[in-house]
């Protein structure tokens, strides 16, 4: 899923890589979660929004031995905190966890830590990308695919009328063929709307950015390149020049600061993959204009999906496999789109009508369905993820936001990211 700019946790990660299957093995969950009654009681921890409230109740109903308990994270950080902690602790994870795609390389090097998920009736549920980046290289698969996460731009028709931009979705997708054409045109209006930023963040707008660069910060090899990559440079150069122009709103995303700019016209655009609608729409309740654009600055791009997981630490790991993959069904990612526009990575859920006939009322009634299918077909790579990635991802990120609040400028940022990469690698 979903996901957003989020800290990770060096310290977390090198407990991780000190985990022992032995460990594992050894220590269960907090407690027996079979019940008096002879049910089961499983739990699943996410984040954000995966869509899943109603479709854990109809599982309940059509399997009335087993009880769900949703542990469910505000945030991305959270999530991923509690996971890595308990991971290192051997105990005390959720019968399902949910992992985001960024922390995939470095849960794969503990794939012993989970459940392996193979099964032939699953085979060939998923895009073939989706399922090979949960495989180890002996064939363990250690996830089930959730959503993808393909990206239009999401943006505030009433404020590009008062700017005197167009306003009809598909003139809007004309002005942003390439991120030069979007920043012109965020230039135009900040120009016109004094007070209202082009877009919400520098570091969802840098993430955009660098989910085009197929290697960003480690090669095919697992190097680490970032410190010597002038696409990592030149996506660092332009979103701190357009930050110092006005075009950011320099909030931290997902900061309460940031759920508060939805409320008063603080940006007119974002960034914007599918699972980002139900935040969208949660934040931005009650204010009228929002709608979305069939097109991203420099082609296609993907930014998020998840996974389902099952840690070797659940006590019912067969039960939880089940629930598992029915919840990364077609049919239920279908529901969940519907819910919360978590957009699938099911080849059968990606033809359905009930998908490719999608509106979002919301969104001034776009054709979601139809919009989200075209961004994924867009994508031409997805980019190269390593084990590195995240912690690497989080010092960029915090360099931008150091810039964003004044605390350096963009010279010293970038020389302390430096810094941070040659720690990290």
């Amino acid at each position: 899923m979903k996901n957003p700019i989020r800290n990770s946790r060096p310290a977390a990660l090198a407990s991780l890589a000190a985990l022992t299957l032995g460990s594992l093995v050894a220590c269960g969950g907090d407690s027996d979660s079979t019940n008096a009654d002879g049910t089961i009681t499983l739990s699943i921890a996410t984040f954000n929004e995966f869509g899943y409230e109603e479709l854990i109740k109809e599982y309940e109903q059509l399997n009335p031995d087993i009880k769900i308990e949703h542990r469910k994270s505000g945030t991305a950080n959270e999530h991923q905190d509690n996971l890595y902690t308990k991971l290192a602790a051997s105990t005390g994870l959720s019968d399902i966890e949910a992992i985001e795609v960024d922390w995939l390389a470095a849960l794969m090097e503990q794939s012993d830590a989970f459940v392996d998920l193979s099964d032939p009736e699953v085979e060939g549920r998923w895009l073939d990308w989706k399922t090979e980046a949960a495989t180890t290289d002996d064939g363990k698969l250690i996830g089930y695919g959730t959503d993808i996460g393909p990206e239009g731009i999401c943006y505030r028709a009433d404020l590009f009328k008062k700017a005197g931009l167009p306003t009809d979705r598909d003139e809007v997708a004309g002005l942003f063929t390439t991120w030069d054409d979007y920043f012109e045109a965020g230039e135009e209006f900040t120009a016109k709307v004094p007070g209202t930023a082009w877009y919400d963040a520098s570091g969802a707008t840098a993430q955009a950015m660098i989910n085009q660069i197929e290697y960003s910060y480690e090669d095919a090899d697992n190097n680490v390149i970032a410190a010597d990559n002038p696409e990592v440079k030149a996506v660092f150069d332009t979103v701190t020049t357009q930050s110092e122009a006005g075009l950011s709103t320099k909030l931290t995303q997902w900061s309460e600061d940031w759920a508060a700019a939805f409320q008063d016209d603080g940006f007119a655009t974002m960034a914007c993959p599918g699972w980002m609608l139900g935040v969208i729409e949660g934040n931005a309740s009650g204010v009228k204009g929002w709608d979305i654009a069939n097109v991203f600055p420099g082609g296609g791009g993907n930014w998020g999906g998840s996974y389902l997981t099952v840690p070797a630490q659940s006590e019912h790991p067969e039960e939880a496999r089940e629930l598992a993959a029915w919840l990364t069904a077609p049919e239920q990612q279908i529901k969940a789109f519907e819910a919360k526009g978590t957009f699938p990575s099911q080849v059968e859920a990606l033809s359905d009508p009930t998908l490719t006939g999608a509106t979002n009322a919301f969104f001034n009634d776009a054709p979601t369905g139809e919009i989200l299918a075209d961004r994924a077909e867009a994508v031409e790579f997805i980019p190269h993820k390593g084990p590195r990635y995240a912690d690497i991802n989080v010092a960029f990120q915090q360099a931008l936001q150091r810039v964003d609040e004044g605390k350096e400028t963009p010279d010293e940022a970038w020389s302390s990211f430096l810094s941070d990469v040659d720690r990290l690698g």
